[in-house]
């Protein structure tokens, strides 16, 4: 058995997911501790450049035509060729479609344990612990990390993107490719989605709203703090369900990851999917009527107190100081 730690890297159209920095931050964290190794898997087509900020010892690149988009049975044969070779103390996967869909094959067809929804790993004298959320999120469940060799799904929150960069390029070594030739899936082209009026990932102030809104025309309340903020309006899943804004303002797992300078969410719960979208913001200000709700446990400031009640006060307040 390996001591090493490996990390299955995500990647789409030339770009890393920050959810696989995030995954080789939690990986350094236990390494040490396990005297071994953080190595990267990155599989690719024309990628090994996508390996020059990894903050791992060792970058293990396979390369072959068929990973020029992502493949479920070419990720599926090659890891588990490369697993049952390499015996790792840990494999850490994104909790994400592309996580999931290999993660949990490998999990069954090597017989092995799967942590899913991990948020952190930890060294505890000698021992791999594991803090995974569960329950929506409301709960965190704490284990002893099995052996000899245990799959992790990663979620974001535990972790910054940049703690999993490095300034220096890593070590290289490229490892062949198995035979990939019958495939059951080829993607056959690529999708962009639709062009919507503002672009909320990249947009440095959010004032965010959920169920706490009440109705669409408190929106109109939102906008108008946005304005004085100079940010804009986005929302979680029941406002967009409910068409009171556009899905191109949909903060979450099936909308758009955030990483603004100041995220303000005004009566959101902090449901899973929509905490995995927000844990890159630098400054989260939670305001929710539940002293309860997730939502507070990831934000820097928060407050109990009806959104309706705050958000004109607030607006006046921000036009006063602002001049």
């Amino acid at each position: 058995m390996s001591h090493d730690v490996f990390v299955i890297i995500e990647h789409l159209r030339g770009k890393v997911s920050d959810i696989s920095y995030v995954m080789l931050a939690a990986a350094r964290s236990i390494a040490s501790a396990t005297n071994g190794k953080v190595i990267a898997v990155l599989l690719g087509h024309d990628a090994e450049s996508l390996a020059r900020d990894l903050a791992a010892d060792r970058v293990l690149y396979i390369e072959h035509a068929a990973f020029a988009d992502f493949s479920s049975d070419a990720y599926q044969r090659t890891l588990e060729n490369l697993i049952k070779e390499h015996a790792p103390r840990a494999v850490l996967f994104g909790d994400t479609t592309i996580g999931g869909d290999v993660a949990a094959w490998l999990s069954t067809r090597l017989n092995l344990p799967l942590v899913s929804a991990c948020r952190t790993l930890r060294a505890d004298d000698g021992t791999l612990k594991f803090v995974s959320q569960i329950c929506g999120g409301k709960m965190m469940a704490e284990g002893d990390l099995p052996a000899p060799t245990a799959l992790v799904m990663m979620v974001p929150g535990g972790y910054k993107p940049e703690q999993g960069r490095a300034a220096q390029p890593p070590e290289i070594a490229r490892v062949d490719a198995p035979a990939l030739a019958d495939l059951r899936v080829a993607t056959k082209g690529y999708i962009e989605p639709a062009v919507g009026d503002v672009d909320i990932s990249k947009e440095p102030i959010l004032v965010s709203i959920g169920r706490g809104i009440q109705n669409q025309d408190n929106i109109e309340l939102a906008e108008d703090l946005a304005k004085a903020l100079g940010g804009v309006v986005a929302g979680s899943r029941p406002v967009i369900d409910q068409g009171w804004l556009s899905s191109t303002r949909l903060v979450g797992k099936s909308g758009k990851a955030v990483k603004p300078k100041l995220y303000l969410a005004l009566g959101i719960s902090g449901a899973p999917e929509h905490v995995e979208a927000i844990g890159d913001s630098e400054m989260i200000i939670a305001i929710n009527t539940d002293p309860n709700a997730p939502i507070f446990s990831l934000a820097k400031y928060g407050a109990q107190m009806d959104i309706l009640d705050l958000m004109p006060v607030l607006t006046e307040k921000v036009q006063q100081a602002r001049g």
